[in-house]
């Protein structure tokens, strides 16, 4: 059996830890900064864990 291909369109949003975990980029951090305050911008740039139903559609996309 051939080794299953990784799909680049999940490859290139989602990584995946050491430990096993999938990390996803939040939302609303590419255009109109100016109007969101810098706490908002601060959370928006770090990595955000995906978790349950969202996992079970990304983690074939990700062999390996």
């Amino acid at each position: 059996m051939p080794k299953q291909k990784t799909k680049k369109t999940i490859a290139k949003r989602f990584k995946r830890t050491a430990t096993g975990k999938i990390l996803r980029y939040r939302a609303g951090h590419s255009h109109l900064l100016t109007g969101k305050s810098s706490k908002r911008r601060r959370r928006l740039r770090k990595a955000a864990v995906l978790r349950g139903t969202d996992r079970r559609l990304v983690e074939p996309g990700l062999p390996g």
